[in-house]
């Protein structure tokens, strides 16, 4: 079956010093429908920015510099900015970080909503505000319709969050690309969120690219998970295949270091360092300078070892899985 999403050898590039620093690396993965993939890595990894690049929302001076995006069969990379625009909402949505990157502050919020209906649906205004008010009681706001009529700066942070999940609901996409979507959210709103982008891809097929850092959430909402460290996945999988087993020393580092996973009364697990920047990136393995298993032949850059849906980076990959 053809993927609804088919990323392959994804490269975006900011303008260093004397040379391109590419923040995404030749990522590759594919996305099914009604499929969640969990994308994984500390700060700095390239999470966002590979969400970025398939939304088209790159700011100059980067750009996505080579690689395809195929979204139902087409090369998002290669169409015009019109037809781009007129898929944004409409067929991909993105939730951002900061609600703000959705939100006019000058604008309320029942306009802002039913004009994001009308810019690609024909509904009468009494349909679009009612579709509105439905999409904020979807995510836990009360009150919907009187909320309609206020201004962002009238919510707190975590109820603008949520209504910049209702926007990306309201016209039930294909893909949703959510970034950290649920971070300044009580963990009970939390939940209530997740079940939604549930009952979205069991319901209406709709797939999900789920960008974070937090495991746990990953564990119990994805089908699959890709792990990002300096720019490029380093491991990729089924959850219980990387979770369980994962190959790559970062994607073990990561889930050793989750409290939960340490002895009661003994010291965290970490790992060593810190991330490099895109401009300090050692040569071969971005991780080498980090792992305990590196070795001379880690200054080579490592190619993908598995096949297009599992897959690792690493010279040294662990066989054994988690005790």
């Amino acid at each position: 079956m053809t993927p609804l999403l088919d990323v392959r050898d994804l490269v975006t590039t900011f303008p260093g010093r004397g040379r391109a620093l590419r923040a995404v690396d030749e990522v590759s993965f594919q996305l099914g429908r009604g499929e969640v993939l969990g994308l994984v890595g500390e700060s700095g990894s390239g999470k966002s920015v590979t969400g970025f690049s398939i939304m088209g929302l790159v700011d100059a001076p980067g750009r996505v510099a080579s690689g395809q995006i195929l979204f139902d069969g087409e090369d998002l990379a290669q169409l015009d900015a019109e037809t781009r625009r007129s898929l944004r909402g409409r067929r991909i949505a993105m939730v951002f970080q900061d609600p703000m990157m959705t939100l006019n502050p000058v604008l309320r919020i029942g306009t802002q909503m039913t004009e994001t209906l009308h810019a690609h649906e024909k509904l009468s205004a009494a349909e679009a505000r009612a579709r509105a008010r439905d999409a904020l009681g979807l995510v836990g706001i009360p009150s919907p319709q009187e909320r309609l009529d206020a201004y962002p700066h009238e919510f707190s942070g975590g109820m603008r969050q949520r209504v910049a999940i209702a926007i990306a609901l309201l016209h039930r996409p294909d893909l949703i690309i959510a970034d950290e979507p649920t971070t300044a959210l009580d963990v009970t709103i939390q939940a209530q969120i997740i079940s939604e982008f549930q009952k979205l891809t069991e319901e209406q097929g709709t797939s999900v690219i789920w960008i974070t850092h937090d495991l746990a959430i990953v564990s119990g909402l994805a089908d699959r998970i890709a792990v990002m460290y300096g720019g490029r996945i380093v491991e990729a999988g089924t959850i219980t295949e990387v979770l369980t087993a994962p190959r790559h020393p970062y994607t073990r580092g990561l889930i050793r270091s989750v409290p939960s996973e340490n002895t009661r009364g003994t010291r965290l697990a970490q790992i060593p360092g810190v991330t490099p920047g895109l401009g300090r990136m050692p040569e071969g393995c971005a991780f080498r300078t980090r792992c305990p298993r590196a070795t001379e032949v880690c200054s080579e850059r490592p190619g993908r070892f598995g096949d297009a849906m599992a897959y690792h980076r690493c010279f040294h990959p662990h066989e054994e899985a988690l005790a």
